[in-house]
């Protein structure tokens, strides 16, 4: 679980976090058949996962609030999408649903730690 009780520390965890969990997708991604389907689909993980990381890695280095959180929606919504993805080559049977697991429940912690965060700044923003 990440720390949340100090920003500069949860930053570095999370950016750590993102990091890791792009480069386990680029190994996966190595691994897939040579299929157009598998190619199709391997594509757009490999591309929403590093888009995950790459972003917050950006959202740590905004120069406004306001930066921050746009780059946070954009991590939130990358997230969810690789979610897709992973669960798409799950349910075509291009790799057993298995071997995702471990792949499908971290985005699903990093999405919940990055929507937490996103909803606590629409609940600042708001007052």
């Amino acid at each position: 679980m990440v720390d949340t009780s100090n920003k500069a520390d949860f930053n570095q965890q999370m950016r750590g976090r993102t990091k890791e969990a792009a480069l386990r997708i680029i190994r996966l991604y190595q691994q897939l058949p040579r299929t157009g389907e598998a190619e199709v689909i391997g594509k757009q993980l490999l591309r929403s996962a590093t888009s995950v990381a790459a972003n917050y890695r950006a959202a740590c280095r905004g120069r406004s609030a306001a930066e921050w959180y746009a780059k946070l929606c954009i991590c939130v919504e990358e997230a969810d999408e690789t979610q897709l993805w992973l669960e798409l080559l799950g349910d075509a049977h291009i790799i057993p649903k298995v071997r995702l697991q471990e792949l499908e429940k971290e985005y699903l912690e990093i999405l919940s730690v990055l929507a937490t965060a996103q909803k606590s700044y629409d609940k600042r923003g708001s007052e």
